[in-house]
């Protein structure tokens, strides 16, 4: 495994793995360099490709790439799954599959049990998260969770990187989006300049998951070293890279069963 990637520190069982991309690893060219695993972001389609078989030979499993659209779906993968379902989070139960999440500013959060019986993995973007009536993907994939019955109490979560509460500038419709639901957000919303608000993605999802009685929430801890946008040599930033690059690659988050 690239020594680059980030390997989760949380207490999950020996037959859980979890691994989460960084840029290091793979074959595009640039704004792309070097290992995106998005097809849908004007890369090279063979460089894509060579850099999804380089993630499944790193991890000895097969990543099932989704089509998110900042919804609140949420997959059961099987060994028949194809790439390209449209939902925003994965389940599986099975060995060998991994649930992938691609992100480059969105929080990837990755979850499982204690007795290791399934892995989940969802694409927390701020509407995604945010979802109607106070129920987003993060409500969603709990809800496919206690399917499995497994409570809150044994359920283990572990966030990725993502674009830091200091360089997510929002507007007020997305911290209205929030607090209609939940008043207790706005804590999570600073002024900026020009009646535009910082919003700490990471924090509204640990509270969201918090409010769902999840306890055990480990890795992002809203520090600089987490934060996409402020480490361009190492993660993807569809805010940073977008506008002054004309693209942005992304990086995926995986975990699977052994």
């Amino acid at each position: 495994m690239k020594l680059d990637w980030i390997v989760p520190l949380w207490p999950a069982p020996t037959n859980v793995h979890a691994v989460c991309t960084t840029r290091a690893g793979g074959v595009s060219k640039a704004p792309f360099d070097s290992l995106n695993l998005g097809d849908h972001v004007g890369d090279t389609v063979v460089h894509v490709a060579q850099n999804r078989a380089a993630l499944q030979t790193a991890i000895s499993a097969r990543p099932v790439f989704l089509t998110q659209v900042h919804g609140i779906q949420v997959f059961p993968l099987n060994r028949e799954t194809a790439h390209g379902v449209q939902a925003d989070a994965c389940i599986t139960s099975q060995s060998g599959l991994a649930c992938t999440i691609m992100v480059a500013d969105c929080l990837p959060v990755l979850l499982t049990n204690r007795a290791g019986s399934f892995v989940a993995a969802a694409h927390a973007g701020w509407r995604g998260l945010a979802g109607e009536n106070g129920v987003g993907v993060l409500e969603a994939t709990f809800e496919s969770i206690q399917a499995t019955k497994t409570a809150a109490a044994d359920t283990l979560a572990w966030l990725g990187p993502c674009i830091g509460a200091t360089q997510f500038e929002v507007g007020s419709e997305v911290r209205e989006a929030f607090a209609l639901n939940n008043p207790a957000a706005l804590r999570h919303f600073t002024p900026s300049a020009g009646g535009k608000w910082l919003a700490d993605l990471r924090g509204l999802a640990r509270q969201r998951l918090r409010a769902l009685g999840i306890t055990q929430i480990d890795g992002n801890d809203g520090s600089a070293a987490w934060c996409t946008a402020s480490e361009p040599s190492r993660f993807f930033s569809h805010r940073r890279d977008s506008a002054s690059l004309g693209g942005s690659g992304r990086m995926a988050a995986c975990i699977w069963l052994g």
